[in-house]
């Protein structure tokens, strides 16, 4: 009777497993508004979803539960939402895979692989991040200062020549690390604006779920292009230095993965931080205090902000590779696995009063960059931008407010890189120093 019954097991689990590929790679080719979807669970959702600058309150209540979660899908997803566990996924690659052909094995996706470092895994992604690792030093990064510096000094300048409200997002959040990551990879002056428009939508899931998915492609083709173009005539960017120095051991796949990859971790990820850690400091004056203050406070406050907002809500999707064990829930080989880094970091284990904004809160590793091999490899850039343009903001604009209620304020509905579609601004304008000269 217990063969019996362990086999009428065995084949409803292998129908209800493909029931779920069969569905979900429908919708990744079709598409689907997940935030109308009557048939996605919110606790699915929930992950995604933000209530204001702070995680959902279900994701609290999960995590009261316990740090590991089984999502109700009819495919086998645990949601991680505990400091410590998410560490112990982040940083197993043995046990976890993030190789992006594994999902389209389980029949998720069908679409051009992303590539790069974050959809790789050792040796490759060993390799990888040994050719990007010299160019993102400390040392190699500062000669970046100079050039971010006037990227801000410049946008604020055209923000306060403009009559009226002013959108922050658009005319500063967005713009400083576009512009900044195109002079970090050589792109040409002329192709940046529509640079900047391939990179806008690619995160938002809230609309059709393909779309980003097929932002993703046309990245990668540009990039190709991109690559080919730096082979004839390499320039001082960090593609025509890869070109230079390992041109011969990587392919344009390769090249235009890794572009793409610092494109998808230093743009969009950047821009929401400016525009909510804004809004953070408007919402408390005294984070504006700190804003204007020494190194050693701007830097507290930056990480401060990076572990409260979290704009990478959950960090890339790592299937088992073997049975193991996370917090005392057993994860079986081939289950899929979602870091919630938005919520390990409010994690009251670990935090005192996760909740609240303390610019001088003791320094602790917060998960915003991930964690382990795969912690973002530009996380010391973004940090350099932040801390440019926080000061540069509150310093040119001391009088900045809302032009409309917080309630009105347009946030993503569903997007794995949480932010503002817009933040339109009242600057209190102080005169340019062009302005001033004149």
């Amino acid at each position: 009777m217990w063969e019996v019954l362990q086999s009428a097991t065995d084949v409803r689990s292998r129908v209800t497993e493909w029931m779920g590929k069969r569905f979900l790679a429908h919708l990744s080719k079709t598409g689907f508004d997940l935030e109308s979807s009557w048939f996605v669970p919110s606790r699915v959702l929930a992950p995604l979803r933000r209530n204001g600058l702070d995680p959902v309150p279900e994701m609290a209540r999960m995590q009261t539960h316990g740090p590991v979660t089984r999502l109700p899908l009819p495919v086998t997803v645990y949601l991680v939402t505990g400091y410590e566990a998410s560490k112990q996924v982040l940083v197993d690659s043995e046990a976890f895979s993030n190789d992006f052909g594994h999902l389209r094995e389980l029949g998720l996706f069908s679409d051009e692989a992303p590539g790069g470092l974050g959809f790789s895994d050792p040796p490759e992604h060993t390799r990888l991040r040994k050719v990007l690792t010299p160019e993102f030093t400390m040392r190699r990064l500062s000669r970046l200062v100079p050039r971010i510096e006037q990227i801000v000094a410049d946008q604020l300048d055209l923000m306060s020549m403009k009559d009226g409200v002013v959108d922050l997002v658009e005319h500063f959040a967005m713009t400083v690390p576009a512009l900044t990551i195109c002079e970090l990879l050589g792109v040409p002056a002329s192709e940046r604006e529509e640079f900047q428009r391939r990179s806008v939508s690619r995160f938002d899931l809230g609309g059709a779920a393909t779309t980003s998915l097929s932002a993703v492609s046309e990245s990668i083709v540009y990039f190709r292009e991109l690559v080919r173009a730096q082979r004839l005539a390499p320039t001082d960017g960090l593609l025509g230095e890869l070109v230079r120095k390992h041109g011969d051991d990587l392919d344009d796949d390769e090249l235009a993965g890794l572009a793409d990859g610092l494109l998808t971790g230093g743009f969009e990820t950047t821009a929401s931080m400016i525009s909510l850690g804004a809004l953070a400091m408007l919402r408390d004056p005294g984070l504006r205090e700190k804003a204007l203050g020494d190194e050693k406070t701007v830097n507290g406050l930056v990480d401060e902000l990076l572990r409260h907002l979290s704009v990478v809500s959950v960090a890339f999707l790592r299937i088992a590779r073997r049975d193991v064990d996370i917090a005392g829930t057993k994860i079986k080989a081939g289950d899929i696995v979602a870091c919630s880094l938005s919520q390990a970091n409010r994690d009251r284990d670990v935090y005192d009063t996760p909740d609240v904004i303390l610019a001088d809160r003791p320094a602790s590793q917060h998960l915003a960059f991930g964690y382990g091999a795969h912690r973002c490899i530009g996380a010391e850039l973004a940090k350099m931008e932040l801390r440019i343009a926080y000061p540069a903001l509150v310093r040119r604009f001391p009088e900045m407010r809302l032009a409309v209620p917080q309630s009105e304020l347009s946030f993503r509905k569903l997007s794995i890189v949480y932010g503002l579609h817009s933040m339109p601004m009242h600057l209190g304008v102080q005169p340019s120093p062009i302005q001033q000269v004149l």
